[in-house]
């Protein structure tokens, strides 16, 4: 195909080839670089629209540059009805030919919903091409940080829930062109879109497991999904828990140089205190976008206070609860009582005098509750079975385990990820999401 080849040559190469991979390579290195796009976006010479012609399935792969390309160019006339039905009907094993295809289609979704001024609309193409692009739902693309970052900006968390329950077990550099910020970006949005929907121990998850990814120097985002880490404990459990031992050691002493490290230390019983930090340090707060999950925070002191209280005494009155927890009103404390017994933070009992009574909470665990962990049990040993299985067949993972032997690193980012900053990373696409 010649460099100066018109798109009426080229839609003929797509429709008439029956070799998939040479195709590939003709329409990926026989354009001009810094024109293919341009070509790929005109019109054919009887001014039909391409796309009207290609089969969204048969010819995937020439309809995904097509696409891509238009998507892409500035004024490019891009017809919606063809995106979602590419998107619901491609054919992945031609799609997997172009990684960077497919990257670019999935930014191309994001930037024509916000040009028509609904960034919503981009989540059904994107998560058709999330779920039907790789081989299964365990592998990790560069399709997963874009349909993250859309849903949180959009403020539709819940339509990531789908993606979100399924572990991430497989990354494969061939399959999408993904780098080691993919990673620490789809587990950091992840936790963000569960921390606005509540999901306390899910979003905890998420957070721990962009913080703790192996590297030879702590990454800034793995900084900001540690101080979101913190806060959604705060709320959940009234406290922060250890980070696992195979987390890197910078990254404690990094934390205990900010603000969030003295919000911590305070929590939960100095409110005074708190308020005052938070005063001091709001615009900071702000800027980080965590000021919403601080105040949820502070807002739930309380019940952790008076959880505390249960360790302490057998019965108290709730007069004296009211007085020791910082609530005004012993109707407050009451409501507040009834609402931690119902939630299973604590056992109690209050009498008709207003003597509240605290109790050991009884184990509950319903035959179905247990036969789902052992299911889940089941499925992660057969997943992590395979995968060492896997592992020890890697002539790289062993080559790279002799070198480590030595003292070289198996694992760790680049240089570009090591020096990432938040002003230009997941936190800037992300800063309009808001917690409630």
């Amino acid at each position: 195909m010649a460099p100066d080849m018109s798109l009426d040559r080229i839609l003929q190469e797509i429709t008439t080839t029956t070799n998939v991979a040479a195709l590939n390579q003709t329409l990926k290195n026989s354009l001009p670089k810094e024109s293919r796009d341009t070509i790929l976006s005109s019109a054919l010479a009887s001014g039909q629209d391409p796309l009207s012609i290609l089969d969204a399935r048969q010819n995937t792969l020439g309809a995904l540059y097509i696409l891509s390309a238009r998507l892409n160019t500035p004024n490019a006339a891009v017809p919606p009805e063809f995106i979602k039905l590419f998107c619901a009907r491609f054919l992945p094993e031609q799609a997997r030919l172009a990684p960077e295809r497919v990257t670019l289609l999935a930014k191309g979704i994001v930037k024509y919903a916000v040009s028509n001024g609904v960034l919503s609309w981009a989540i059904g193409p994107l998560l058709d091409l999330l779920m039907r692009y790789p081989p299964d739902t365990s592998y990790l693309t560069t399709i997963h940080t874009i349909f993250l970052n859309t849903c949180v900006v959009a403020q539709q968390p819940s339509a990531a829930l789908p993606v979100l329950a399924n572990p991430i077990a497989n990354v494969v550099p061939a399959l999408s062109d993904i780098t080691y910020n993919d990673n620490l970006m789809y587990h950091y949005l992840g936790g963000m879109a569960l921390a606005m929907l509540k999901r306390w121990p899910e979003a905890e998850e998420f957070f721990e497991i962009c913080v703790t990814a192996p590297g030879a120097v702590p990454a800034a985002l793995q900084l900001e999904a540690l101080k979101k880490l913190r806060l959604v404990q705060l709320i959940s459990r009234g406290e922060t828990t250890s980070l696992p031992k195979y987390a890197h050691a910078g990254l404690p002493r990094i934390f205990k140089n900010t603000p969030y490290s003295d919000l911590v230390s305070l929590y939960p019983q100095n409110i005074d205190k708190i308020s005052a930090l938070v005063e001091k340090e709001k615009q900071l707060f702000g800027t980080e976008k965590n000021l919403g999950l601080i105040m949820q925070a502070i807002d739930r002191a309380p019940r952790w206070t008076l959880r505390k209280l249960t360790a302490t005494y057998v019965a108290l009155g709730l007069a004296d609860i009211a007085r020791l927890v910082g609530i005004p009103s012993e109707d407050e404390v009451r409501a507040l009582l009834l609402s931690m017994i119902e939630a299973g933070d604590i056992s109690a009992q209050i009498s008709a005098s207003g003597t509240v009574t605290f109790s050991d909470p009884p184990p509950q665990f319903t035959r179905e509750e247990v036969d789902a962990v052992l299911r889940s049990a089941q499925t992660q040993s057969a997943l992590l079975e395979g995968l060492d299985l896997d592992m020890a067949r890697s002539r790289e993972f062993i080559s790279k385990a002799v070198k480590g032997q030595d003292g070289a690193s198996m694992w760790g980012p680049g240089q570009e990820e090591e020096l990432y900053a938040m002003s230009g990373g997941a936190g800037a696409w992300a800063e309009e999401a808001m917690f409630a």
